[in-house]
């Protein structure tokens, strides 16, 4: 430092050069300026520990979306980012020690390979009119599940590590019940009333009522991504072993079915209902199983043929999913219609990226591009075609199929396979869900769906360690009760 410079004059100027970048070159450069220091810190933690990039994955996956409100940028890139460095880091540590990438090795990962490989074709697909609209709509259909599966295999895949990320997903979930409360109870924030004021509110104001995003990317997803966790959390607290842990899952299960319910979002009310009834099936117990039909048989019968509560908002839009002759289910079925005379001769789809917002920015002219796909399902049809969705319904159901095995058959450590149901039970609700929503592909639920599966196929390789290691610990208290 100059003899007779001021010790703080050096944080004042940096100060002042970061204010005159925000003012000159916008709020994106100053932020980004403030951030860098961290940025670089992060870097050199990540490059030393790998996994920490998953770990923030788990909790950005959950803003990315709603941050977007804020400082608006494609914050998605992020997680694109992270993913790809992740892959850098290994790269670069391979040099030194030798990286696991054998445990990669799984039809879970041949599965994703296989559907990116048809993503991948799609590029070529004759009907596909905008490379672009292709490159940023494969991410979110593909991409992220082919990058993130094998890192999970490699560097997250010990009990201690679907620990944690339970807890991650907990505490994410219910700080999302308490914006949404938030929401609810006091308003919106001036970032929040003018995402309503430029569209939000075509779809999110309802008779004068808000229909609650929190930090979400919209309503449908608050709902669904809450059901979901309600569906998980509540099963976890039937298994853990641990008091502290149960009431951590208790509160998390009870916000996200409250969450579910200020959304206003119908579909969501699936995800509950067909985790239950999988938690049924898996638990192979027939006096759970009449006990559990019967309560939802209770559930049908309050929300089809009552009207009590109707008072309640929530439970009065609740309500209008049981209804078969509801508009916006009738005007829901006959777009598909019209889609499957359009798609009758398109076996591969329009091409992935044709509809939706992608197909609105980039091929605004075409049929596609201005059908309604409010279904995941419908999404995946439009995309790629009958050949497409017949892959993708196999993958998740060959998934599924392999999780609910594991759970009643090979599991034998009772905790774990308390959580490898949950898991089990909220993808299945979420597959219900997404034939209402096109939930299943965006954040967060598409990394907490690949984490689960990823998980549902190491559990056996889990128990069988725990096994072992149970077995080891009972032979040495018979050996140290012999020598006594």
């Amino acid at each position: 430092m100059v003899e007779g410079t001021p010790a703080h004059s050096h944080p004042d100027l940096l100060c002042t050069w970061v204010g005159h970048l925000t003012a000159t070159k916008g709020l994106i450069a100053g932020i980004g300026m403030i951030i860098l220091p961290i940025g670089v810190v992060y870097m050199a933690v990540l490059f030393a520990k790998p996994k920490l990039g998953l770990l923030t994955i788990f909790v950005l996956n959950f803003l990315v979306l709603g941050l977007g409100r804020y400082v608006p940028m494609t914050w998605g890139l992020l997680i694109d980012g992270l993913l790809f460095m992740i892959y850098l880091v290994l790269f670069f540590k391979a040099f030194k020690i030798k990286v696991p990438w054998n445990k990669a090795r799984s039809q879970m990962t041949l599965l994703a390979a296989v559907w990116m490989g048809y993503a991948l074709f799609q590029v070529v697909n004759p009907e596909a009119v905008s490379f672009m609209a292709w490159l940023y709509a494969m991410r979110g259909l593909a991409l992220y599940q082919f990058m993130i599966v094998p890192l999970l295999f490699i560097l997250y895949n010990k009990p201690k590590d679907l620990k944690m990320f339970l807890v991650i997903w907990g505490i994410m979930s219910f700080l999302g019940t308490m914006k949404g409360f938030q929401q609810f109870a006091f308003g919106l924030d001036p970032f929040e009333q003018e995402w309503l004021d430029n569209g939000g509110a075509l779809t999110h104001l309802l008779f004068g009522k808000l229909r609650i995003f929190s930090f979400f990317s919209d309503a449908g997803q608050f709902g669904a991504s809450q059901g979901h966790a309600g569906v998980v959390f509540g099963i976890l607290a039937i298994f853990t072993r641990s008091t502290r842990f149960r009431v951590f899952c208790l509160l998390v299960c009870l916000a996200g079915l409250y969450g579910m319910m200020i959304s206003g979002t119908r579909g969501a009310i699936a995800v509950p209902a067909a985790g239950g009834i999988m938690f049924l099936i898996l638990r192979r117990n027939i006096p759970i199983l009449i006990a559990g039909i019967l309560l939802g048989i209770g559930v049908f019968v309050f929300f089809k043929y009552t009207t009590l509560l109707q008072s309640n908002y929530e439970i009065r839009r609740m309500r209008t999913a049981f209804d078969p002759n509801d508009a916006s289910l009738q005007v829901r079925l006959d777009n598909q219609r019209k889609l499957k005379t359009y798609l009758a001769s398109r076996p591969f789809g329009g091409g992935i990226g044709s509809t939706g917002s992608w197909g609105e920015r980039f091929t605004p002219n075409t049929y596609l591009a201005n059908a309604e796909t409010d279904s995941w399902y419908v999404i995946i049809w439009t995309n790629t075609g009958i050949v497409g969705l017949c892959l993708h319904l196999f993958i998740l159901f060959f998934i599924l199929i392999t999780g609910a095995y594991n759970v009643m058959f090979k599991i034998q450590d009772s905790w774990l396979r308390g959580q490898i149901a949950a898991l089990v039970c909220g993808m299945f609700g979420i597959m219900v869900a997404s034939y209402g929503n096109g939930v299943f592909g965006q954040f967060p639920t598409c990394i907490l769906m690949y984490t689960g599966m990823v998980f549902m196929f190491i559990a056996p390789g889990m128990d069988k360690a725990i096994m072992e290691r149970e077995a080891q610990r009972e032979e040495q208290e018979l050996s140290e009760q012999a020598l006594k």
